[in-house]
């Protein structure tokens, strides 16, 4: 345990005191501060400002209505305050290809009409809004014209369904922004620190520091300190920076409108953020010991991109079969059944379940039983690799070298 200790301080050190560690973490917090205060310091300067010194209006661009009457130019003015509506019965197609209007509409009904661009762009819109002002005014109109007083056709139109919705399980809607920052946060890190830790190995085993701690130290010991280490490091990078991000948007709140997508990530139920942190680690933990075991076995620093290449494609299959499921609508699909409880992908897998659906009490038990089992077990077995491997160099050993070498030891 003192052996343990001793490295995981000196692993610990090392990374906080990294200037590209602080380097970033300042970088990522800085930018929330500017994010969060943005709303701030533009409602100060808005209030700073004298009356009468607001620049006027742009002129609007020029819409022409050929064959309409003023309820018409009333309707479509209200449907497009951004244009100016003019009633025109001359050559509306050439007063758009010279440029002296954006566009214009050839009425010959209030249900029948042209709609005239010069470029039509693939987000116009005009024609859909257009027709949907005008079905409303034929309906006003065909309403009052059979008897009926202009207000009540008014509101018979304007009338809308009051309705209300009641999730009796889990509002996916809600928890999918949840389930996304969580799942990217570990994607992230997973691969940051994992390639980290085994850069850190190979490079000790390039400089032989390693052949003198090796015979000095558990390579237990070694390993799980070296693994907790990037660990600790890595939670309180996203402490960090997502406390900073609760703290500056709890300071700003009343100066956003609407906090949309930030009031649901800030807003994160307790029970759901636990079970956050515990998928977490366990996951962490789980590829964190295989980078490690990996990096020992690389006699070059050039070797590492290659040697973790396996490890890294079967963490991006598993992010990918998450995300897919998230995005189906379907959590608890055969697929994302198994996934949550096999050690690669259960903590994405089941964590995602946990939030958009109501797995059972005993599936969510047996997928931490099996990930702790998995964690102490991949522990072990990579520190056994990484005491052997330390010790190869040459030529790239094969696994089936690595494995007789660990059952010989």
């Amino acid at each position: 345990m003192g052996q343990f200790g001793k490295i995981l301080k000196f692993e610990l050190r090392g990374y906080l005191t990294n200037k590209v560690f602080v380097g970033v973490t300042v970088f990522l917090v800085a930018v929330i501060f500017l994010v969060t205060f943005f709303p701030r310091a533009m409602d100060i300067l808005d209030s700073g400002e004298e009356p009468g010194t607001e620049e006027p209006p742009e002129d609007r661009e020029i819409m022409l209505v050929s064959g309409g009457d003023e309820s018409v130019r009333a309707a479509l003015e209200g449907a497009f305050p951004e244009y100016l509506v003019k009633l025109e019965d001359g050559d509306i197609r050439r007063a758009v290809t010279s440029g002296e209007a954006r566009c214009a509409l050839e009425l010959r009904s209030l249900t029948d009409f042209t709609y005239c661009v010069d470029n039509l762009s693939m987000y116009d819109d005009v024609a859909q809004r257009a027709g949907e002002a005008l079905t409303e005014l034929y309906r006003l109109t065909a309403m009052s014209e059979a008897g009926i007083q202009p207000d009540k056709a008014q509101e018979i139109m304007s009338a809308q369904a009051a309705y209300d919705v009641e999730s009796l399980g889990v509002d996916q809607g809600q928890n999918f922004f949840y389930t996304y920052v969580m799942i990217f946060a570990l994607y992230m890190v997973i691969l940051l620190y994992g390639q980290m830790v085994a850069t850190n190995v190979a490079s000790e085993k390039s400089s032989r520091a390693m052949e003198l701690l090796v015979t000095s130290a558990k390579p237990t010991s070694m390993m799980f300190g070296k693994v907790a280490a990037s660990c600790l490091a890595g939670l309180a990078q996203l402490v960090c920076v997502f406390g900073s991000a609760l703290l500056f948007y709890n300071m700003n709140r009343s100066y956003m409108e609407d906090g949309g997508v930030l009031s649901l990530l800030f807003d994160m139920p307790p029970s759901l953020l636990a079970y956050m942190f515990l998928f977490f680690i366990l996951g962490f933990l789980v590829y964190a010991f295989l980078y490690g075991a990996i990096g020992s076995t690389a006699s070059k620093l050039e070797d590492i991109n290659t040697s973790v290449m396996p490890v890294t494609m079967i963490f991006i299959a598993g992010f990918f079969v998450v995300v897919f499921g998230m995005s189906s609508g379907s959590v608890d699909n055969p697929l994302m059944v198994a996934c949550s409880f096999i050690p690669f992908t259960s903590p994405m897998a089941m964590f995602t379940r946990i939030a958009m659906s109501h797995p059972p009490v005993w599936e969510i038990a047996l997928s931490v039983a099996v990930l702790l089992a998995s964690c102490a077990g991949v522990g072990v077995l990579s520190a056994k690799i990484y005491r052997v491997g330390v010790l190869l160099y040459g030529a790239k050993p094969k696994l089936r070298d690595i494995l007789k070498a660990v059952r010989e030891a």
